[in-house]
């Protein structure tokens, strides 16, 4: 008698062997944590790679609202506005007429203003972030396609209005919602229990801090994805109606993908405003969310480690490789211009060729690789069958 079986897989495609993902994801981890000890604690990558891991942060929130559920956002740099401005608000002397300190110790008790614990500043933060989420997410509910680009652009651009001339808002005894260009600055040092005092003269503190914090969101992102609201999620991005005939409820599961994203969003604004020490309105430019997209793109929508690649990559050919390596090229070749001008234009043309050569991202997502890549190169001799 004859045994027959098909080839699954298409031949010369390479898979990692059953629990190689979770020991290469451990293994870059352990190297994550020991890296700044590499390197002068006032080293300028130490503090590259700070605000890269920030970036993480944010995109994986932003990954949650266009790769996970597919609904796009232009809008998402109103949630590093609304972190950003919670610490502001709730780390500062901003409000001199207030007298409030919680779980504050050192020269700080003694400041005018609202002076809260930078861990009761995040968790506020992530929920004003979240309430923005949903109120971003009603308008969407019966949009598709480009009526939500448009929908949640204009979102992006209130906030950004609102930051430039919150000056001229009054509340409360005469006290202004913002500072207007003039921005909030400065805002407390940051003080977490059991530790120094975090200063500018050492910055591996604040890697660590943020590190955990992608660790963090990484644990409640990937247990999303794999719970039952993840593949509601999934099945809205690839068919909303037949993911509405299969039961699931798309206006709860939409809600919720943009609560979520916006909360992880306040998070990284949280941290950014207390780690630059500022909160200036000209940070929250449209530019900053097409930025933020750019790295899932990059890196490959709905892919959680993708994500994170194409953050790390994007973050350091922003701040280190275009003004610090590249920047002097041009005028090296007799030209009159610089790189730093150019940004923009070259963020495009590697979103151009990525799209070209590896459509699916640099690190894909399983399904989405699947379907980009589906008879696409391949006839009936990719698969084989053995008699």
């Amino acid at each position: 008698m004859s045994t027959a079986s098909a080839a699954l897989a298409p031949r010369g495609r390479f898979a990692l062997p059953p629990g190689a993902t979770r020991g290469l994801a451990v293994l870059v981890g352990l190297l994550a944590i020991v890296l700044p000890l590499m390197f002068d604690p006032l080293s300028g990558f130490i503090d590259d790679a700070v605000t890269a891991l920030a970036y993480v942060i944010m995109a994986l929130g932003l990954n949650v609202v266009v790769g996970f559920a597919g609904l796009l956002d232009l809008g998402y740099v109103a949630f590093f506005a609304i972190g950003a401005f919670t610490v502001g608000w709730f780390m500062s002397s901003f409000y001199a007429g207030a007298n409030i300190h919680v779980l504050v110790a050192g020269p700080v008790e003694n400041l005018p203003g609202i002076h809260l614990n930078f861990i009761l500043v995040v968790i506020i933060a992530a929920f004003l972030c979240a309430l923005a989420g949903t109120l971003i997410g009603l308008p969407t509910l019966r949009l598709r396609g480009d009526y939500i680009a448009i929908v949640t652009l204009a979102f992006g651009e209130i906030i950004r209005v609102f930051a430039v001339n919150g000056d001229t808002i009054k509340i409360a005894s005469g006290a202004t919602l913002t500072g207007g260009r003039q921005g909030i600055t400065p805002v407390d040092q940051l003080k977490l229990p059991f530790l120094d005092p975090f200063t500018q003269l050492n910055l591996r503190p604040w890697y660590w801090l943020v590190l955990v914090l992608v660790f963090i969101v990484l644990f409640v992102v990937i247990r999303l994805r794999d719970s039952r609201l993840g593949r509601a999620w999934i099945a809205i991005r690839e068919d909303e109606v037949a993911a509405a005939s299969m039961g699931v409820p798309l206006v709860k599961t939409k809600l919720l993908a943009y609560t979520v994203g916006g909360a992880i969003g306040g998070v990284s604004g949280a941290f950014l405003a207390a780690y630059l020490n500022t909160v200036n309105a000209d940070q929250f430019a449209f530019s900053f969310s097409i930025f933020v997209l750019a790295m899932i793109i990059l890196g490959g929508l709905g892919s959680i480690w993708g994500v994170v690649l194409g953050a790390i990559v994007l973050s350091f050919v922003n701040n280190r490789l275009i003004p610090d390596v590249l920047d002097s090229v041009p005028g090296k070749l007799g030209l009159s211009f610089n790189l730093t001008d150019l940004g923009f234009g070259i963020f495009g043309f590697l979103l151009v060729i990525v799209m070209v050569l590896r459509p699916e991202g640099l690190l894909p997502e399983r399904r989405r690789q699947i379907e980009l890549t589906e008879g696409v190169g391949t006839d009936e001799s990719v698969y084989e069958v053995r008699v």
